[in-house]
């Protein structure tokens, strides 16, 4: 009868017992129960095959190292280091570069210390991500440690180890570990502050209710049903701040008003007290500050969130106003819209469902007809972040040109330029079988190129429809931003997604007729 085959399970499991092992033949007895009690929690959620692909002695080392390491921790902070490893000076090795990693257990963690090895340009080969529930004397020195989690008054703490890209440069690994510590101290800022972030949200919503903005009673109505669809888990706030409007030199700032920061946008030492992102926008956009309406502003800030995923980040501003109705400052909320915000249907959602519904109106379609249901599609599939941010006017227009193309099998750009300047929004529809990962780059050069913009960023919709839907944000610098030809800009996207096909086809046409070129093509 023949043996069956170890399972990966067991096969890890033997593994393990082997470290075990080892642990009761190189410490003394009394730090061998804490060891053992650390290894089983340690490789306890790790796939068995990246236990098997490793040694007795690396997953020892490993495991030693990281205990070490975690020996005292100063209260508050998170401990980073990135090494090298090696046999003849660590006693254990590995091929790939290591983070380790001890802190307070919290959300977003591991998320968006993985979104900083990712913005280094470094390949993610494994993370180890156990949690315990541990004890400290007043100096920080580890007492006790238990893999149960929830342990009664016992802290919990996070351990990451995490290998990637082997990194030569010890410049290189400094940085790294600068990254992770300052993107851990960004999560550590929107975690604690967070139900003083929601309790700000809330008394912003209470500020509204006591004294009314001196504005159309809808209009009033709609901006705080926005605001308390955001506080019922909708945006994950991050930061907030509180600004006064002053003209400073003849012209129009916004200064923070002390002791309002939170989350990521905590006052600093060094920091100014002047709004950067407001002084550098053009004049145009920063008249708009002391205009009454409209009372709240959703846009996307100019920088990209270290927590959790790496868009940019979401902004939302509120105007305040004095007695005399006059606009006095702003209060500042930034975050990212959860999950539940893209997938809830349009018009269930505050601002946005007035644009709809308007839209809808405006278009004269009957809602149960062909090009009425058509529309409702357009408008329930529209990129959401765009909804959350362009005008009724033209989403009415953008909305009406995508309907009218219809399923034929035709190029079309649509462009939207950011109030602000800091970044153009392109919509792009081409034919489904054009589309590829080589032509969406070719787009993204020649729109970067066209707009004078640094960078841009993509989501690409798929569907069986004939027509492929590209969204291409190009982010611009204000007060910088080219004024184009949209046309031109179409005509140049099209001639880069034309194939080989696509001018015989057209050659057909003109040499024989559509009627005998449709055969000749087809053969």
């Amino acid at each position: 009868m023949a043996l069956s085959e170890a399972t990966p399970e067991t096969s890890k499991s033997a593994r393990i017992d082997a470290v075990v092992a080892m642990i009761a033949q190189r410490n003394p007895a009394e730090e061998r129960e804490f060891l053992v009690t650390f290894a089983r929690g340690y490789f306890q959620r790790v796939d068995p095959e990246d236990i098997v692909s490793r040694s007795v002695e690396d997953l020892y080392g490993a495991l030693l190292s990281h205990w070490q390491f975690a020996r005292k921790r100063e209260a508050g902070k998170a401990k980073v280091r990135v090494l090298n490893p090696g046999a003849g000076e660590h006693g254990w090795s590995s091929r790939h570069t290591l983070i380790e990693v001890v802190n307070d257990d919290m959300p977003f963690l591991v998320d968006s210390a993985s979104m900083e090895v990712n913005r280094q340009g470094l390949g993610l080969h494994l993370i180890v991500h156990p949690i315990f529930a541990v004890e400290r004397d007043a100096v920080g020195m580890l007492k006790a440690i238990d893999s149960r989690e929830n342990k009664p008054d016992h802290l919990r703490e996070s351990f990451m180890h995490i290998e990637v890209d082997r990194l030569a440069d010890p410049a290189a690994r400094t940085e790294l570990a600068e990254g992770i510590t300052r993107v851990l101290g960004d999560v550590r800022s929107a975690v604690d502050d967070w139900k003083a972030m929601i309790a700000q949200l809330r008394a912003v919503i209470e500020e509204i209710d006591r004294k009314p903005p001196p504005l159309p009673r809808e209009e009033v109505n709609e901006n705080r049903a926005f605001l308390q669809w955001l506080a019922e888990d909708h945006l994950l706030l991050l930061g907030y701040r509180q600004h006064d409007l002053a003209t400073i030199d003849g012209e129009d700032a916004l200064r923070l008003v002390p002791g309002s920061g939170l989350g990521i946008l905590r006052e600093s030492e060094t920091g100014s007290s002047l709004s950067t992102s407001f002084a550098v926008l053009p004049p145009q956009a920063r008249a708009t500050a002391r205009a009454v309406s409209p009372m709240l502003v959703v846009t996307k800030a100019n920088s990209r969130s270290t927590v959790h995923r790496p868009g940019y980040i979401d902004y939302i501003g509120i105007k305040r106003y004095g007695p005399d109705s006059a606009v006095t400052g702003e209060h500042r909320f930034v975050g990212l819209f959860t999950s539940s915000s893209y997938t809830e249907r349009a018009g269930q959602i505050p601002l946005v469902r007035g644009k709809v519904g308007e839209v809808v109106a405006r278009s004269g379609l009957a809602p149960g007809s062909h090009l009425g249901k058509a529309m409702a599609h357009v408008l329930e599939t529209y990129p959401r972040d765009e909804l959350f941010q362009i005008t009724t006017d033209e989403l009415h227009e953008i909305a009406t040109g995508i309907v009218q193309l219809g399923e034929r099998q035709r190029f079309r750009l649509f462009v939207r330029r950011d109030p602000f300047e800091r970044f153009v929004s392109c919509l792009i529809f081409v034919p489904r079988e054009n589309f590829s990962t080589g032509l969406r780059r070719r787009f993204q050069t020649i729109l970067i190129e066209a707009f004078g913009g640094s960078a841009a960023d993509f989501d690409v919709l798929l569907t069986d429809a004939v027509l492929a839907r590209i969204h291409i944000t190009v982010r611009t610098t204000p007060g910088t931003l080219l004024s184009v030809d949209r046309r031109a800009i179409e005509a140049q996207l099209a001639d880069a997604a034309r194939r080989w096909e696509d001018d015989l086809r057209q050659a057909l046409n003109d040499e024989e007729g559509e009627a005998r070129a449709a055969s000749l093509y087809r053969r």
